[in-house]
C-alpha cells in the first residue's frame, strides 16, 4: 500500500520539484499550503496548480495571519523587497515561518497517520534564511518525535528535506526530469495578481540562475527584464 505523506507546497520551484520526488518514491501526497498575509499571495494560486498537476491525492490552504507581527519584507508593506544583494540574512526572512509550517503539517500528519513529512528548504542555492540550514530540520525531526503521540506510541516521523544539498540548476534538471512544468510555478517574492514576476528580487535571481546553469529554458513570466 502507498503511504500517505503531507508535502508542503507553497507554489514555487522548490516545492513543486519536492512534491514530484515525493509521488516518485511512491506516497500519497497531501499537499499543505499556507496563507500567511504574504506579500506574494499569487503563489497560492500556483500551488493549486501544482499539485493538480502532479497529483497530490488532496490539497489544503491553511490561514494563519503573520501580518501581525510583520517583521519581514513579506508580511508588512512597509518594508520594501530589496532589489539589490544585501549583507546577512535579507528582510524577506519570516519570523519562524518554517516552523510554523512544520508545525502545522506535522498536526495533519498525525491525522492521516502519516510517517513522512516533505519540505523544499535549500541550503546551497539560498537566501541565508536560518530555517532552511541542516541542522535545523534536523532538530525539528528531533522535536517532533518527541512531542506527538504518533511516536511515543512507536511511529516516529521521518522529515524529508530532498533539495538540502542542491544547487538551483540541480533541483531543475531533477524536476523537469519527474515532469514538473515551471511554467505553472510563482517563486518571485513580490509576483503579482496574475503571478508575473518582477524579475529583480532575490529570489528570481537564483530562479533565473538556475535555468540558466541547468540548460533549461527559463519559462517565468517576468514583469521587468
Amino acid at each position: 500500500m502507498m503511504k500517505n505523506a503531507v508535502v508542503l507546497l507553497s507554489g514555487g520551484l522548490d516545492s513543486a520539484t519536492v512534491l514530484a520526488m515525493a509521488r516518485a518514491q511512491d506516497f500519497d501526497c497531501y499537499a499543505l499550503s499556507v496563507n500567511y498575509g504574504q506579500r506574494h499571495y499569487s503563489e497560492l494560486a500556483a500551488a493549486r496548480r501544482v499539485a493538480q498537476m502532479l497529483g497530490a491525492h488532496e490539497h489544503r490552504v491553511v490561514n494563519i495571519d503573520l501580518t501581525g507581527f510583520g517583521g519581514s519584507a513579506l508580511t508588512d508593506s512597509s518594508i520594501a523587497v530589496p532589489q539589490q544583494p544585501t549583507e546577512g540574512i535579507p528582510p524577506t526572512y519570516v519570523p519562524a515561518r518554517n516552523t510554523i509550517m512544520l508545525s502545522l503539517a506535522l498536526a495533519w500528519a498525525e491525522v492521516l497517520q502519516a510517517q513522512d513529512i516533505f519540505i523544499g528548504v535549500n541550503a546551497v542555492d539560498y537566501s541565508g534564511y536560518p530555517d532552511c540550514r541542516p541542522a535545523y530540520i534536523e532538530a525539528f525531526e528531533r522535536m517532533a518525535n518527541l512531542a506527538t503521540r504518533a511516536a511515543v506510541e512507536g511511529h516516529p516521523l521521518t522529515l524529508h528535506a530532498p533539495l538540502l544539498n542542491l544547487s538551483k540548476a540541480e533541483i531543475i534538471r531533477q524536476g523537469s526530469a519527474l515532469g514538473v512544468n515551471y511554467a505553472q510555478t510563482v517563486s518571485c517574492y513580490q509576483a503579482d495578481e496574475a503571478g508575473r514576476a518582477c524579475g529583480v528580487c532575490d529570489s528570481c535571481r537564483l530562479r533565473r540562475a538556475g535555468f540558466a546553469a541547468a540548460g533549461v529554458e527559463d519559462p517565468t513570466a517576468y514583469c521587468a527584464a
